[in-house]
């Protein structure tokens, strides 16, 4: 076999090694986004994505990312409403009572003060459902404690 043939061979191999790991990492997505309750799991990661670039002026998403005006949301599914121990909460939000998941997600993000009223979260809100679907399954993507 010449050099030439082996080369190519071992670029292809490389680039169909990466497109696996490329198409297993969006198994992994698509079982989270698929596990949401409907509507949510039809939502969109990939706008979901560019819609959040609204939320993060005051929010991010990575492990240990810093907290903004608003609590880095890293693993907010499944989290108590104001219990992320590093952010000083309004009293509110301290004593809402709900575990964050697709539907208060979507609630909050519909409109924050029409769900606690006086809340720190001056954002206006999202009131296009499909536009928030998007975000939660960007949300559920990229806040799961396995990134």
């Amino acid at each position: 076999m010449s050099r030439r043939f082996l080369a190519g061979l071992a670029l292809a191999t490389t680039a169909l090694l990466a497109g696996c790991g490329q198409s297993e990492l969006a198994k992994e997505d698509a079982a989270l986004i698929a596990a949401l309750p409907a509507p949510f799991n039809t939502g969109d990661p990939v706008n979901g994505k560019e819609l959040f670039t609204l939320c993060s002026a005051c929010h991010t998403v990575t492990p240990d990312g810093a907290n903004m005006v608003g609590p880095n949301l890293h693993g907010v599914f499944g989290r108590k409403a104001g219990s992320k121990a590093d952010f000083a909460y309004s009293d509110m939000m301290k004593s809402a009572g709900w575990t964050w998941d697709a539907p208060h997600l979507n609630q909050w993000i519909t409109d924050p003060q029409k769900v606690l009223p006086g809340s720190k979260m001056v954002f206006v809100g999202l009131p296009d459902a499909k536009q928030r679907a998007d975000v939660i399954a960007y949300l559920a993507v990229e806040t799961n404690d396995q990134k």
